[in-house]
């Protein structure tokens, strides 16, 4: 059966399937918008919502990261770079000064997922099955306990959404439903937030805003595997949107409250 493939030149496809490209292009443009509300737009509430889907497609990246990268400890030192040039333009962004201990920036985020999922694998690949799993329970807690205290963007939820990539990574039924709903307690149930009225066909209902986040799974489970378009360049330019975007955002801002 043919296939269209999203970020690919297969045009003869039937099926729907976004490349890793693309996802990376989706993530960061969803990022740009929640980041426009928090500078620019901050009336406008639905460009935070909507940026929801962003953090839940750079967790699974970096998971999918982890598994396809030729260099790990080259890919870790990326994350760290990039976390540190990434930190000031946070901190300008979120709490309008150079040093703002209080929220980190969400590669932190990400990188602590990986440094992670990569002490849980070399414990899978060398020790016995019950090692493995208390290695894992011990990571879980540890993740949550640490993001929180190191307060980074989404504190230990936000490492444990990582985690719920790679311990449901592949594409089983039971491995997406346990993707849906790992990501609805930790979003819902975990963070919460503002509640949304919403009337349907005459009922009422509330609607979780970061309930929304849940959407990013819709891009996820298009991707298969495939990596799209790749190069050296495209792939510095995806790390060094994070810090340049907000940097930009920050002296745009100061320009327009002058």
């Amino acid at each position: 059966m043919n296939k269209i493939v999203i970020g690919s030149t297969d045009r003869s496809a039937k099926r729907i399937e976004i490349s890793a490209a693309a996802l990376h292009i989706i993530a960061m443009t969803f990022m740009l918008m929640d980041h426009l509300w928090a500078t620019l737009l901050p009336a406008q509430d639905w460009l935070t919502c909507i940026g929801r889907i962003a953090f839940p497609v750079f967790a699974f990246m970096t998971v999918e990261g982890y598994f396809h990268t030729h260099n790990l400890k080259k890919y870790m030192l990326r994350l760290l770079l990039f976390a540190l040039l990434s930190e000031i333009p946070f901190d300008l962004m979120y709490g309008g000064t150079w040093f703002y201990p209080i929220h980190q920036n969400v590669i932190w985020t990400l990188l602590m997922g990986l440094l992670g999922i990569h002490l849980m694998e070399t414990v899978h690949k060398n020790q016995k099955r019950w090692l493995y799993v208390l290695t894992a329970f011990v990571t879980v807690v540890f993740g949550m306990i640490f993001g929180t205290l190191c307060m980074v963007d989404y504190y230990g939820v936000g490492v444990l959404t990582v985690f719920v990539f790679y311990f449901f990574r592949g594409r089983r039924w039971w491995c997406l439903l346990g993707q849906f709903l790992a990501l609805y307690w930790l979003n819902v149930e975990l963070l919460g937030g503002l509640m949304y009225p919403v009337q349907l066909f005459g009922a009422e209902f509330e609607v979780c805003q970061q309930g929304l986040a849940l959407l990013a799974l819709i891009p996820i489970w298009l991707y298969r595997g495939r990596q799209g378009y790749h190069s050296k360049p495209f792939q510095y330019i995806c790390y060094a949107f994070y810090p340049v975007h907000m940097l930009v955002l920050v002296l745009v801002l100061n320009f327009v409250n002058q």
